[in-house]
This record gives C-alpha cells, sequence and structure tokens, in this order.
C-alpha cells in the first residue's frame, strides 16, 4: 500500500479556516488529517479545482491531451458535455470520449448529450433520441444530462424532451441548462422542469432572476463568451450557488490557466477567500455527485498545493494520491490517440461562393458578432452589385461568411458578418457549433474557396489563407480534435490565429468567435448549411433586407 505525508497549511473551506497540518494518503485515499505545530512548510494544501461545464472538443485537444494542461492549473475534475463529438458521431462520438478519458488519471465526467441534433434547422452527422440517453445515463460514467438547449422544448412539453428529463430523474443525475435570456414565467417553468443550471446567463439580472427559483448559475469565462465581470457580485450574494465554469477552452488559452484564473480574479476583486473556493472545489462536485475529493479523511486523495494564498501558483496536482503535475510541468504521460471521423465533402470552387443580385445594389442582413459575447445583433447594409453578384465590402468590414455541408455535398450557405476585420484573405474551420460543417469568413470568393478546401483536403480544421500562401491546423479527430501533443497542439493553433490576425481581424479569439456563428440555439441572427436563422422567431429568414 503507497502511504505518504504532505504538511503545510490546510484550507478547510467548509470550516472557513486555515490551519497548520499534516495530511496522510494511503492507497489513493486521505487516511488521516492531523493538526500540526506552526512548523510545517510554508505551502496551502486545498481541494482542485473543477471546470463546471467544459466542451473538451473545444480545447482542439482529446480529454488525454486535455487533462495533461489542465492538472498544471491545479484542475483536477471537469463536468465535460460531449455534445460537440455527438453531434459528428453520435453515441460512438461519446463512447471515444470516455475510452480515451479513461487511460489518464483525471477526472473527466462526462453527461449525456441531451440535443443531437441541437435544432432541425441545421444538417448534424448523427442523432440521439430518448432510448439512446436512457442507455448512456444507465452508465455509472455518465454523471448527468447535458445542457438542455431545446428551452421552447421544454417550455411546449415536446415528448421527446421531456422523455430524456425524466430519464435523467430516474437515475437520480442532474439536468443541466442552456437558456439565453430566458426570464420570468418562463424561466421558472424551465427550471421546474428539473433544470437545475445555467451558463449562458450574461447579465447579472438574469442570473438574479434564475437564482430565485432555485436555479445554480455557473459563471462562465471561456476563449469567447466572457461573462465573469457581469456575475462575479454572486460570488459573494450567492456562494453556495455558483460554479466556475470555462464551457469553451482554445488550447493557447489552457496552456495559460483555467479556474485557477479566475480564482485569482476573484480575489483581487476583494471576494471572500472561501467563498470563492466554494465555487471552484466544492459546489461542482456536491451537485453532479461526482467522485472528487474534498481534503477530508476518507476521501480520494485529490488536492492541490499553491504557494500562498494570493498568488496560487500551483506546485504540486495530486488526483488519487497520484502526484500528476509538479511546477507548471505536467507528470501525466501522453497516450496512443485512435482517430474517428465523419467528413464527405467535395472540393468546391469559387462559384459556389457566389451570391447573385439582379439590381446595381442589395440591401442584405448582416450578423454582428460581439467580442466576448456568443449572442449576435442583426443589422443591415447596402452593398453595391458587380457582375450580377454581390460581394464583401472591407471598407464597411461586411463580409462575406459561408457554411458548408460536411456531410454530403450540398449548396453552399452564404450570407454576411461584421466585425471580423479581415481586410485580405479568408479563414474556415470545421469547429462549427453545434453540427460542425464547415464554416468560413473571408474577403472575396477565391480565397473562401481556398480555405474551405484545405478543410476538404485535410478531413477537418481550421485554416488561414492570406491570398497567397496558407497555414492549417490538421483536427482528424471528428473534425474537432489534434491527434498530437497538446502542447504542440497549442503552438499550432496560436500560429493560426496570429495569422487571422495578421488578416486584419480584431477579435481577441476570431476562430472560436466563427465557431459560435452557426449556433442557432444563441440569438439573434446565425448561419447554418442550410440559410440564414433568425434565433428571435426560430426560423429561416432571407439574407437579403427591404431597404
Amino acid at each position: 500500500m503507497k502511504q505518504f505525508e504532505v504538511a503545510g497549511h490546510l484550507v478547510d473551506i467548509p470550516g472557513r479556516r486555515t490551519f497548520p497540518a499534516v495530511v496522510t494518503v494511503a492507497d489513493g485515499r486521505i487516511t488521516n488529517i492531523a493538526p500540526a505545530g506552526a512548523a510545517v512548510p510554508q505551502q496551502y494544501i486545498l481541494p482542485g479545482f473543477t471546470d463546471a461545464h467544459v466542451h473538451v472538443e473545444s480545447s482542439m485537444l482529446v480529454p488525454s491531451e486535455f487533462a495533461r494542461l489542465a492538472v498544471c492549473h491545479g484542475t483536477v475534475a471537469t463536468i465535460s458535455d460531449p455534445h460537440e463529438i455527438a453531434n459528428v458521431l453520435g453515441v460512438k462520438g461519446v463512447e471515444y470520449m470516455l475510452d480515451n478519458a479513461a487511460q489518464v488519471p483525471f477526472k473527466c465526467c462526462f453527461g449525456a448529450p441531451s440535443c443531437v441534433p441541437a435544432t432541425g434547422f441545421e444538417t448534424a452527422g448523427a442523432a440521439i433520441n430518448a432510448g439512446d440517453v436512457e442507455k448512456l445515463l444507465q452508465r455509472n460514467d455518465i454523471y448527468y444530462l447535458s445542457e438542455m438547449m431545446n428551452y421552447p422544448g421544454v417550455l411546449h412539453e415536446d415528448p421527446e424532451v421531456m422523455a430524456k428529463i425524466a430519464a435523467a430523474k430516474r437515475y437520480n443525475k442532474p439536468v443541466d441548462g442552456h437558456a439565453p435570456a430566458l426570464r420570468g414565467a418562463d424561466a421558472a417553468k424551465y427550471i421546474r422542469a428539473g433544470i437545475s443550471t445555467d451558463h449562458e446567463c450574461f447579465t447579472l439580472e438574469e442570473a438574479l432572476d434564475k437564482l430565485q427559483h432555485g436555479m445554480h448559475i455557473l459563471i462562465r469565462e471561456g476563449s469567447a463568451a466572457r461573462n465573469f465581470e457581469a456575475l462575479s457580485p454572486l460570488i459573494s450574494s450567492h456562494p453556495r450557488m455558483v460554479m466556475f465554469c470555462s464551457d469553451d477552452k482554445h488550447p493557447d488559452n489552457l496552456v495559460e490557466g483555467h479556474i485557477n484564473v479566475l480564482v485569482k480574479r476573484a480575489l483581487a476583486k476583494g471576494h471572500d477567500l472561501y467563498n470563492i473556493l466554494q465555487a471552484a472545489c466544492i459546489n461542482p462536485v456536491v451537485h453532479y455527485n461526482m467522485p472528487v475529493g474534498l481534503l477530508r479523511e476518507g476521501d480520494p486523495a485529490d488536492f492541490i498545493i499553491v504557494n500562498n494564498l494570493e498568488e496560487f501558483q500551483v506546485m504540486r496536482t495530486f488526483i488519487n494520491g497520484e502526484a500528476v503535475a509538479e511546477n507548471g510541468r505536467s507528470l501525466i504521460n501522453s497516450v496512443p490517440i485512435q482517430t474517428i471521423n465523419q467528413f464527405h465533402c467535395d472540393p468546391l470552387t469559387p462559384a459556389d461562393f457566389r451570391i447573385p443580385c439582379e439590381g446595381k445594389q442589395a440591401t442584405v442582413k448582416v450578423i454582428e458578432a460581439l467580442e466576448g459575447q456568443l449572442i449576435t445583433n442583426a443589422l443591415k447594409a447596402t452593398l453595391t452589385a458587380e457582375n450580377g453578384a454581390i460581394d464583401s465590402d472591407t471598407g464597411t468590414d461586411t463580409l462575406k461568411i459561408a457554411v458548408v455541408n460536411r456531410y454530403h455535398n450540398a449548396p453552399v450557405s452564404m450570407g454576411f458578418i461584421r466585425h471580423f476585420g479581415l481586410k485580405k484573405g479568408a479563414i474556415a474551420s470545421t469547429v462549427a457549433h453545434d453540427s460542425h460543417n464547415i464554416i468560413a469568413v473571408g474577403v472575396d470568393d477565391e480565397s473562401i474557396c481556398e480555405a474551405v478546401n484545405l478543410l476538404v483536403r485535410n478531413n477537418g480544421g481550421i485554416a488561414v489563407y492570406n491570398g497567397t500562401d496558407s497555414k492549417v491546423l490538421a483536427l482528424p479527430v471528428a473534425g474537432l480534435m489534434s491527434a498530437e501533443d497538446g502542447y504542440r497542439t497549442a503552438a499550432s493553433y496560436s500560429e493560426l490565429d496570429a495569422a487571422a490576425k495578421a488578416l486584419g481581424s480584431g477579435l481577441d479569439a476570431p476562430f472560436m468567435t466563427l465557431s459560435f456563428m452557426a449556433l442557432l440555439v444563441i440569438p439573434h441572427l446565425k448561419l447554418s448549411d442550410k440559410g440564414l436563422f433568425d434565433g428571435d422567431t426560430f426560423a429561416f429568414t432571407s439574407a437579403f433586407a427591404e431597404p
């Protein structure tokens, strides 16, 4: 039986005290916590951090590589929604994530995807019905029903939707929510149906409205959606009802930090240390009944050691008594990565991206992308037509956006978007929530076509074309994840991010922002492979507008 001791100042979050202690670990569990004299090392022992909602796929890393990076920042567990790969490969994709994650000492707790496909207004690669959800929820390694994005289905008591929620209740597993801007009586009904969390609040008022009905609020700070500043007051006002999450985390950001960053930011804002750690360490484990230790005798030995309670520099991370990270270096070895995919799309031509126009000009509807938000605005622009077609206008930053069906050959869906800022070339990605078709933004048809075809040739990835040269990061695992080492993937992503910005984009994370421009369940205007979509009326709309 492997046994060792760790001495330092133990942070007792429930007891709201910090005291010198010696922690004894044997066979992966904490067997004893003994108060010690003052002469203990100047280091602090506390439970590890948990990301309360993340799509691992959005890191472009398979779970085993995500784990290698995350443990360096003190993360020991995640509540992971495999919704992205499920939209590509169905239950087979969920099983892939479970199998890969099981090969490393990290507590990646997956849910059963509730909305595959997310809507009927796009082409996904698979479907998961209520029967499939029931079978997944029967598994011990499935911990909850993933975010119920079909809130209209909940409000109108759609039989398939309600059957999935009922299955989660039968197995006593929580139901995650997804209800941006839902307020009042509708929010109350949604919560009464059994929905226990929401990570889509982007105003404090919305969060408070949901909290009064008993909903837990996940404070999200990811690579694209950033709601920490708006929602951070909840750490002090509702410490037992909030958790921290990233939702979507690109690999370069994951190298830099994870939940530990939010802990330090909350401290800098003056929030109470124990309230912060309640949200970062305790609440997710309790809410989701996770097999994660909370630094108690008899618990799995999942804990971290930090240098002090101001800087929170993670010195060591332990999971089940095994040291998995030390001073910023991961001790988890890479495992062989199998590839799994579904990609059936032939190369395209520039003519496929042409938008015909009979007159000399046309008024079009424009998606307005917003920095740090998944929500978009709906604008209008008047564009000049040349040779019977309308093109991007870099002068007003009104660029063409395209979505290409990657599951079978079909006509390209076209629209216009603002705030990407490109002055030349194009960028494209097969990370395009939720169905993960090919999405591209560019200044001309030739550039858009070239960027798209780079992905077709690689069976998925992200690409930049500057008019003469191109860069591509291949994502052969479902067109979402790399088969390479996580740090190399992060470095490659950083190169493409810089290349996209060199084209003129002022967005902090242009590829992450691009990935959400096909996310129909977030208002107001988005583009699917079937056409321009109005998130307020939940219906397709013409790309052309009245002047």
